[in-house]
């Protein structure tokens, strides 16, 4: 099977994390009060929760919980007090209810501290090939 990379910055490249982003969403349910898509360079989403907080992923750092302070639609958003999930860039979309919680509580892998898994800049280092495994789980 041959290993194929979407293009940067193609339309089929900005939308590859909705599949992954939309799990996620699902999974967590009736917390998730709205969610949208950021701007690329790194490509992110918010998720507004229930209680006022937001979750933030992006494809450098990964998940990351705060207080909501600003964004919207096409815009980067800005948290505070924010504390990074852990598990890396893609945790298992069934692995951030718990991730998050742990995150709340101020243990397990959560950290104030932003990790830098990979930067935007590295568009054939294999994560549009994992992004892709999600964007097929829901195109079946």
């Amino acid at each position: 099977m041959a290993i194929r990379h979407v293009e940067p910055y193609t339309d089929e490249w900005l939308q590859q994390p909705i599949g992954y982003l939309q799990q996620v969403v699902d999974l967590l349910g009736a917390e998730v009060t709205d969610w949208w898509e950021g701007p690329c360079d790194p490509r992110d989403a918010t998720l507004r929760l229930a209680d006022g907080s937001a979750l933030v992923w992006d494809e450098e750092s990964g998940w990351r919980l705060g207080t909501f302070v600003s964004g919207g639609r096409g815009r980067h958003t800005e948290l505070a007090g924010v504390r990074y999930l852990g598990h890396g860039l893609l945790p298992k979309p069934e692995r951030v209810l718990p991730a998050l919680r742990d995150a709340r509580a101020g243990v397990g892998a959560s950290s104030a501290w932003r990790p830098c898994y990979r930067s935007h800049r590295n568009c054939r280092d294999g994560f549009d090939v994992a992004l892709d495994f999600y964007a097929h789980l829901v195109d079946a």
